[in-house]
């Protein structure tokens, strides 16, 4: 079907949306290994560099440390470190935005560890500015208006969704692509887990490219059949929203969630 605008929409619990209790039955009858999570750093809405690492399924206690890296001549050198000692929780760095190639990493002092992809970041080209109420808050606000109106619950402005969301927006605009699938293969699961957002009973993502407001984007996906279906999943509980500017448009991400 020829669009004019970018609309995407993706589904990741376990099973239909009309059964939301089976979904958190299955989901939560899954089990995860013992494994740390790290995010590609991006761009904040407020300008600032930030990423996120998380370590899941684990019963010891273990330190993690999370490490954001910027890459010159060839060579990479840590910017920003940070620490956390527990046994499960998600951990997040920030730091001034200084335009480079970038990529994290995280380690527990059990041998679990991960890296990112390198991303370039740019400074503060991939978001717009925020004047007034922010367009994410905007978007989440129009989606619980919708919600309301069909006898569902509104969603919770959740951090770990909205940081989930506003990295991938951040990525497709960089990027200049248009996916629900990263440039480094990660999924919209992988991107929700790496953000903390824990335990997942259910979870899905719309994702739109070209809309110039948060009334647009809201609209179009309201007044797509897919899109539709995972605002008006009354067994959603979560949201989180990033918005990202690229010269050919904003790019929007839409995040749900149950516990």
């Amino acid at each position: 079907m020829l669009r004019p605008l970018g609309l995407l929409a993706c589904l990741g619990s376990l099973a239909a949306l009309s059964t939301p209790i089976a979904t958190a039955q299955a989901a939560a009858s899954t089990r995860t290994a013992c494994r740390v999570y790290v995010a590609k750093p991006y761009v904040t809405p407020k300008g600032r560099i930030q990423a996120s690492a998380a370590r899941l399924g684990c019963q010891d206690v273990a330190l993690v440390r999370l490490q954001i890296r910027r890459v010159e001549a060839g060579l990479s050198r840590s910017v920003k470190s940070t620490a956390r000692r527990g046994s499960n929780g998600r951990i997040t760095a920030t730091l001034s935005c200084v335009p480079g190639l970038y990529y994290a990493t995280a380690f527990d002092d059990r041998g679990h560890a991960s890296r990112s992809a390198q991303v370039r970041l740019t400074c503060p080209a991939n978001t717009p500015p925020l004047q007034g109420p922010s367009p994410q808050a905007e978007v989440v606000r129009l989606t619980n208006a919708e919600r309301r109106a069909g006898g569902c619950a509104p969603l919770r402005d959740d951090p770990r969704l909205r940081s989930s969301a506003q990295g991938h927006s951040s990525d497709m605009a960089a990027g200049n692509y248009f996916s629900h699938t990263s440039r480094d293969g990660r999924s919209m699961t992988d991107r929700i887990r790496a953000s903390g957002f824990s335990p997942m009973r259910a979870w899905a993502e719309n994702i739109a490219m070209g809309q110039r407001t948060p009334a647009e984007v809201v609209r179009a996906w309201m007044n797509s059949a897919g899109h539709r279906r995972n605002i008006m999943n009354c067994a959603y509980t979560h949201i989180g929203v990033g918005v990202a500017k690229s010269p050919r448009g904003l790019y929007w991400t839409q995040n749900f969630g149950r516990h």
